[in-house]
């Protein structure tokens, strides 16, 4: 639907704002899709996005924008992270990418550096499941009704005043929902303690609480950032534009 097209919109007049240029521009729009559906969907996601009707007006807290999306770069979401961090790379035949979005978790194995597009896999284990199966366990248990964002202080071991049951049954729900997280990557064929893992995204916060590489589970590495993808798609458009 055009929900996803309309927040695009806003964050454009949100970027306009914060550069501080015309509310008449050109943009390039640099977005990303999971490897595993890339090729399947980059042509239908890059004709969503730039539509016929140009230039695009519109309000946006009362003040009139008129955009030309001149292009849509679309990249593979994680390897775009990975190319602001080559270290991770160096001198690692094969490295395994875990990208643990709010929806979906989606793994990707890197051979020579290079995208093995036959590994790449999406799993719906998301952190919004593990959110929203939380709530409903404290509610039940508990009969309170706790809010995502106390849930997500609480999962990443940050301050959050609350009913201590309630802080042991959500913390007791992180464990399980990590332990789902490992069983399911291993399930996918992928020897976590064989090859170096980097995990990303927003849930890489989570299991890095309850992940070490001293658990032996397996040879982690964490990019926190959870505006990863987002900063890769921009210093690779940067980068062509530039040539």
């Amino acid at each position: 639907n055009d929900n996803y097209y309309l927040l695009t919109l806003a964050a454009i007049a949100e970027e306009i704002k914060h550069r501080k240029v015309e509310r008449k521009t050109e943009v390039i729009l640099a977005v990303g899709l999971p490897l595993s559906s890339f090729g399947r969907e980059k042509q239908g996601f890059r004709e969503y996005l730039l539509r016929k009707e140009q230039p695009v007006r519109f309000l946006y807290e009362s003040e009139l924008y008129e955009i030309t999306i001149k292009d849509v770069k679309l990249f593979p979401q994680g390897y775009s992270a990975l190319a602001l961090h080559p270290e991770y790379l160096k001198n690692e035949p094969s490295v395994l990418l875990v990208d643990i979005g709010g929806w979906t978790v989606d793994l990707m194995r890197l051979d020579n550096a290079v995208p093995n597009a036959a590994t790449c896999r999406s799993l719906e284990l998301g952190v919004i499941r593990c959110i929203d199966e939380t709530a409903e366990q404290v509610r039940r248990n508990t009969g309170l009704s706790v809010t995502e964002t106390q849930i997500e202080r609480v999962l990443r071991g940050e301050s959050c005043s609350m009913a201590e049951e309630a802080r042991r049954i959500i913390q007791e729900s992180g464990r399980k929902y990590i332990e789902r997280i490992l069983s399911a990557v291993t399930e996918s064929g992928f020897d976590l303690r064989a090859v170096p893992t980097v995990f990303m995204g927003g849930g890489s916060a989570i299991l890095k609480r309850h992940v070490t590489a001293q658990d032996a589970i397996c040879r982690p590495v964490f990019i926190e950032d959870v505006h990863a993808n987002a900063t890769g798609y921009e210093r690779i458009v940067e980068q062509m534009w530039a040539r």
